[in-house]
């Protein structure tokens, strides 16, 4: 159908109406219409493209809401290395940097002073003015393509207000605090792990396979350097880089300065460690670059960064307050957990009152009384830490914690078995807490991924009386549901559908499911994969399950006891009378290459942008095997955000230790050998 002329025109006009205000709303954050005559806009232009689709390009706006899921990222070789940057912590570097460049160049030298953004570095690359291709950083020299999850970012333009015939910039992505609260808020009530702060959530949400989930992730860009552009090097100095991107249309910070000393850089960085809370974004310290572009192509760069720029990263913010008490709480293996109660005190931009104490050894030496007054900070700016205790400050009154030798929950014995940090409740499945959690653990993603099942729903589910245990979930009514507070009709189906789509998971996963003690998802894969049905597992015995390689007898034996538990004997038939998947899946040994073959990897603290069992399928898949405890047999250890007891050891035996970007580099490496 040909496009009339009037329809045509009236496009071309929404479109530009709709390109001009997303860049008043978002990039410059002075909205000039209201939501509802931009929504009436959207409307129009849709409807348009519907009624004649040969009008819809690859930078209409209505292009953002992102298309289907794609099964992997391809590699995009950089025209232009993405390096890091060298990192600044006190004034003393900052002198040494100075005096570094000014050798160098001989003369006095201004530095441009940005913002550093707490995000994931991008490549955005556009030809005749048109967003093309988007990329992450990778390993500075490859990265992930994602330009249909970076289309959805409303901040990327999809199109120049010049027609640039070929350019790329850099630039980070990342996630406001509001998006971010509210991404947690919502995992938190379907019993998904949160995320540790705005940087990972950032990372998790632009390598998205489904570009749909990342644009409900309301993501952003500030664009901060242009890595090639035709024709020509662009402005002379980096503060003309910076208004040239901002007139092309770029999203960038306004929050830079032209500073002519070095001393006005460190003032700037202490105005700014006191102001960053004040922003609606996470910043982790100050981008200096030297101003004069002739000057950075004299300095040039090392392996890894540029000579002519440095990163001076904030301090970690420390905070005093008193502990009010130490409460204990019960987890799904029976781990008691003390966790300290603060007197609320403003820390990093929120207000914190609990931080947790880890186990009765780390109080013990850090000597952590009630009634104490402790230094606090926040790891990585995130989770509340006791760093030490003022004790100078102490009054006599304050009082030493002892772990209780009764349950809080259920009042049976606690134990603290030899050679390990925890104490136990010996309770089991009469203890109500190991109950609650260990039926999260059993619906969490990982495990039968029953969405919908979140801590709230099953805390629900406890007190009406309607389950006891995982097994009781696949005889709930739908009437019984609908009874219950914040459910309806709608919430009810979907929880149904969502307990019967779980009957069909792998062995592997339900045995993980089962909340078995030292069992994780790769011994369950493990056990499943040798054994084949649930009904030969439960038969079992030690010497059979040893016969597993990476099955040693502490797990054996734990297995063995969980089976022979009665209570537990009879859940699993409750699930078998469902019709839960109780038999492996048979696939052939993949045929491909093995680079990881021998490697032993062990997997720690919170990964960007993975979950550890997503992390564990790769490692295997290129021929490596993952391990739940470091060793001298360990080969890498993989550390996330907190990572443990397990970085430490790893450190003290001279292990490899890859943070996530490392990781992705050499699965990276891997996949292409």
């Amino acid at each position: 159908m040909a496009v009339p002329d009037e329809a045509r025109r009236r496009w071309q006009e929404l479109r530009e109406l709709l390109e001009e205000h997303n860049y008043y709303y978002y990039v410059l954050d002075t909205p000039r219409v209201d939501d509802a005559t931009y929504d009436a806009w959207m409307r129009e232009l849709l409807q348009l493209e519907e009624r004649y689709p040969e009008l819809i390009t690859p930078d209409s706006p209505s292009q953002r809401v992102g298309g289907e899921p794609l099964a992997v990222f391809d590699s995009v070789p950089h025209r232009v290395p993405l390096l890091s940057l060298a990192n600044a912590f006190e004034l003393n570097e900052l002198v040494d940097f100075d005096r570094r460049v000014r050798q160098a160049v001989g003369a006095p030298v201004e530095y441009v002073v940005e913002l550093k953004i707490d995000g994931l570095s991008v490549a955005l690359a556009y030809e005749n003015g048109l967003f093309v291709r988007g990329a992450t950083r990778g390993d500075g020299f490859t990265g992930e393509e994602v330009t249909n999850n970076l289309r959805t970012v409303v901040t990327v333009p999809l199109r120049l207000k010049r027609n640039v015939p070929a350019m790329e910039v850099r630039g980070e992505a990342y996630m406001p605090w509001k998006a971010f609260e509210r991404l947690n808020r919502e995992r938190e009530d379907r019993g998904e792990p949160l995320f540790a702060n705005p940087r990972n959530a950032a990372a998790g949400s632009l390598r998205q396979l489904d570009p749909r989930v990342t644009a409900s992730r309301s993501l952003s860009v500030f664009v901060y350097d242009i890595l090639y552009l035709e024709g020509g090097a662009g402005p002379d100095t980096h503060a003309g880089v910076l208004d040239y991107l901002e007139e092309l249309g770029f999203p960038v910070n306004p929050h830079r300065r032209v500073c002519h000393t070095v001393d006005e850089v460190y003032a700037l960085a202490r105005e700014w460690a006191e102001r960053r809370h004040d922003l609606p974004y996470e910043i982790d310290g100050l981008v200096i670059k030297v101003n004069r572009r002739e000057w950075q192509r004299d300095l040039g760069n090392t392996a890894k960064s540029p000579r002519w720029a440095v990163a001076y990263k904030f301090p970690a913010e420390q905070a005093r307050t008193q502990v009010k008490d130490i409460i204990v709480r019960v987890g799904r293996t029976g781990v008691l957990t003390p966790t300290a109660v603060l007197a609320p005190v403003r820390l990093a931009g929120s207000t914190v009152g609990r931080a947790t104490l880890h186990n009765e050894d780390y109080i013990r030496d850090k000597d952590i009384r009630l009634g104490d007054t402790v230094l606090i900070q926040k790891a990585g700016d995130v989770i509340p830490e006791v760093v030490s205790v003022l004790a100078g400050e102490r009054t006599g009154r304050e009082v030493p914690f002892i772990m209780p030798e009764k349950c809080p929950e259920c009042g049976a014995e606690v134990v603290r078995l030899e050679g390990e940090a925890a104490s136990r409740c010996t309770g089991g499945l009469g203890c109500p807490a190991q109950v609650r959690e260990g039926i999260i653990h059993f619906a969490s993603r990982a495990a039968m991924d029953i969405e919908g099942l979140g801590p709230a729903v099953v805390g629900q589910l406890l007190a009406a009386g309607f389950i006891q245990d995982a097994g009781d979930l696949y005889y709930l009514k739908y009437e019984n549901l609908v009874r219950l507070e914040r459910f309806a009709h709608q919430s009810a189906t979907n929880l149904l559908d969502a307990i019967s789509a779980s009957k069909s998971r792998p062995l592997e996963r339900l045995l993980f499911a089962l909340g078995i003690r030292l069992v994780g998802s790769r011994a369950a894969s493990l056990v499943a994969r040798y054994f084949g049905t649930l009904e030969r597992i439960m038969q079992a015995g030690e010497d059979d399950l040893r016969a597993i390689p990476e099955i040693g007898p502490k797990i054996a034996a734990s297995t063995i006891a969980f089976f022979a538990e009665e209570v537990n004997r009879r859940v699993i038939a409750k699930l078998v009378r469902a019709g839960v998947n109780t038999r492996a899946e048979v696939t052939a040994e993949p045929a491909g290459p093995s680079p990881l073959a021998g490697k032993t990897f062990v997997l720690t603290g919170t990964l960007a942008g993975m979950t550890r069992r997503q992390a564990q399928e790769l490692i295997e898949s290129l021929g490596g095997k993952v391990a739940g405890s470091v060793s001298h047999k360990t080969d890498y250890v993989v550390a996330g955000e907190d990572p443990g007891s397990k970085y430490d050891k790893a450190r003290s035996l001279g292990i490899t230790i890859l943070n996530a970007e490392d990781f992705l580099c050499l699965l990276a490496a891997g996949v292409r050998s």
